[in-house]
């Protein structure tokens, strides 16, 4: 048995099993695998939870790994949203056709719709949550669009 920095025992961790069960089927942890890993998480945890889950579990991998630097909040927790938008627009239970239905999710470089390179890499995206500096993300657009709706109707 294992513990992480925190105390945790690592083999009874969600994230642990979680990524057990993607890597039984894969050869080398990839972009593919992080949204696999992502899918599963908010699937059984849902979206809020998954972002702490995921984000959590790729920060202590990469402090164990010895990158720390390569985390980012950000990014983890972009991901996760976007996973966990499409996650909701469909009822399928299997990860392969999930990611027919959604190929965008498996471009690595899908977040550069929303935000600007420097936006990512500054401190403040790799420490707390920064926002889409290029365009919303879906959900966001779609709130927006009720927003003007409401107040276009609404009396003055």
């Amino acid at each position: 048995m294992t513990t992480d920095d925190d105390g945790a025992d690592e083999g009874a961790s969600p994230f642990t099993e979680l990524m057990g069960e993607v890597m039984a089927t894969a050869e080398r942890f990839g972009h593919r695998q992080h949204v696999h890993l992502t899918w599963l998480a908010v699937r059984r945890y849902g979206t809020n939870a998954a972002v702490d889950l995921i984000s959590s579990g790729i920060q202590r991998t990469a402090r164990y790994a010895g990158v720390p630097q390569k985390y980012n909040a950000t990014v983890s927790r972009a991901w996760v949203e976007l996973v966990g938008h499409h996650v909701g627009q469909t009822d399928t239970a299997d990860f392969d056709a999930f990611a027919h239905q959604h190929p965008a999710l498996l471009d690595k470089k899908l977040l550069t719709r929303f935000y600007r390179p420097s936006t990512l890499a500054d401190t403040r995206a790799r420490w707390g949550w920064v926002e889409p500096d290029l365009a919303p993300f879906p959900w966001q657009r779609a709130d927006r669009s009720h927003q003007q709706a409401f107040r276009s109707s609404s009396p003055t």
